[in-house]
């Protein structure tokens, strides 16, 4: 159904985004169903949003769905991280940075393999140099490939923007609902992936007031606020680099910093990861409500058959490769649960980084209820945003030879 017939107009941004927070809320609402608790609040926003879309109660392509992305998406990372004590992380952060080495692997071994199976055209080469990039650091390093391989066809651009849309959200989803099965959680390392103190995200937030919401606002908004004039003056300092890339890198930065030594003065801003969570629901159903299915099934087959064997391998390298991994540890230290043995929670956090990005990696870690790996998340994902564009261009460039 084209947008312009959806029941909620795209040119209403107050109802785009009360449709947004309605979704959102329904997610949060469902995983407390007996029904709805094989899976988490993000899961049932993610498909609520895609069916709302695909049916026409709300548009598929929206300006308020730039100002989540603009604006809420930024303000996430700050609220997830203002508790997060660096020193209390560090062993974490390793190993989820091996499992995200393994996706960038993984990543770029299917689009390769895909291209070998597949046959896109003259420009196959830029197309899967393309989803290499979007695939190892987000949607960031998506436009920087079309920009840097000057593809140019504006059909092709906009079937591949739908199936990336489209196959982003059902593979966030497929990652969601991986740690419902127990039988796959004990196939890896047993971890808590909970803060030190062992408390739950509802109980560690303490008492929430008007001071401590106004306080954990503020503290966001300056974080990226400050990030953002930091990246004007480098950039004005000139040099030929655009630090723009390094957004995420000075937001994590300036948020982990008073949490790591300002503890106690930020245990006071309460209720910070809640707010964070319900704009990360807002930003599931953002994502999700940009699957035009009816699109990627009458113009973009070959293209979803192309990212379906590059998610496909991708999958396989991650958590085929993490097991194996964990099996050479397990001989090696004589020890079924090594410190170096990858959890599932950790690979999925490191897949989520590279596929979708460091937006949604600490997104799902909360809400999934491993704060723990909030931080890491957010690490790799921007590594990702470092490294996608050069793979992306390393891959294009191996097949256009």
């Amino acid at each position: 159904m084209n947008d312009a017939f959806s029941l909620i107009p795209a040119d209403q941004p107050f109802a785009v985004l009360a449709a947004l927070l309605a979704i959102a809320f329904f997610g949060f609402w469902a995983e407390k169903q007996a029904w709805g608790k094989l899976v988490t609040g993000a899961v049932w926003a993610i498909l609520a949003a895609i069916v709302a879309s695909n049916v026409g109660l709300i548009p598929k392509d929206a300006p308020a769905y730039g100002v989540v992305f603009k604006y809420f998406v930024p303000a996430l990372i700050p609220l997830f991280l203002m508790h997060a004590d660096v020193r209390r992380i560090v062993s974490e952060s390793g190993r989820v940075g091996l499992a995200f080495v393994l996706a960038c692997i993984g990543t770029a071994a299917g689009a390769v393999l895909a291209s070998q199976l597949l046959d896109l055209g003259a420009r196959e080469a830029d197309l899967a140099g393309i989803f290499t990039a979007t695939y190892t650091g987000g949607s960031v390093n998506y436009a920087a490939l079309i920009q840097s391989t000057g593809f140019d066809d504006a059909n092709v651009i906009a079937a591949a923007t739908a199936v990336d849309n489209l196959m982003s959200a059902v593979f966030l989803a497929v990652l969601a609902v991986m740690p419902a099965s127990q039988w796959l959680m004990n196939r890896f390392a047993q971890r808590s992936h909970l803060e030190s103190d062992g408390a739950a995200l509802e109980e560690s937030e303490g008492e929430v007031s008007g001071f401590s919401l106004a306080a954990s606002m503020a503290f966001a908004l300056c974080v990226v606020a400050l990030a953002d004039g930091i990246v004007i003056w480098l950039n004005a300092l000139g040099g030929g680099f655009d630090f723009a890339s390094l957004r995420y890198v000075f937001i994590t930065l300036l948020a982990v910093l008073p949490a790591t030594f300002m503890p106690n003065q930020m245990a006071q801003m309460q209720g910070g990861k809640s707010l964070g969570l319900v704009l990360a629901f807002v930003f599931f159903a953002a994502i999700a409500a940009g699957a035009d299915i009816s699109k990627l099934l009458g113009t973009a087959p070959i293209l979803l058959a192309f990212v379906l064997v590059l998610l496909a391998v991708h999958g396989l390298v991650v958590f085929v490769g993490g097991y194996l991994i964990n099996r050479v540890v397990q001989a090696i230290s004589q020890q079924r649960e090594s410190e170096l043995a990858l959890s599932l929670p950790e690979l999925i956090t490191a897949s989520n980084a590279a596929i979708l990005g460091a937006t949604t990696a600490p997104a799902l870690a909360m809400a999934r209820g491993w704060p723990a790996l909030v931080t890491p998340g957010v690490l790799v994902g921007v590594a990702g945003y470092i490294v996608g564009t050069p793979i992306g261009l390393a891959v294009a460039a191996l097949l256009a030879h």
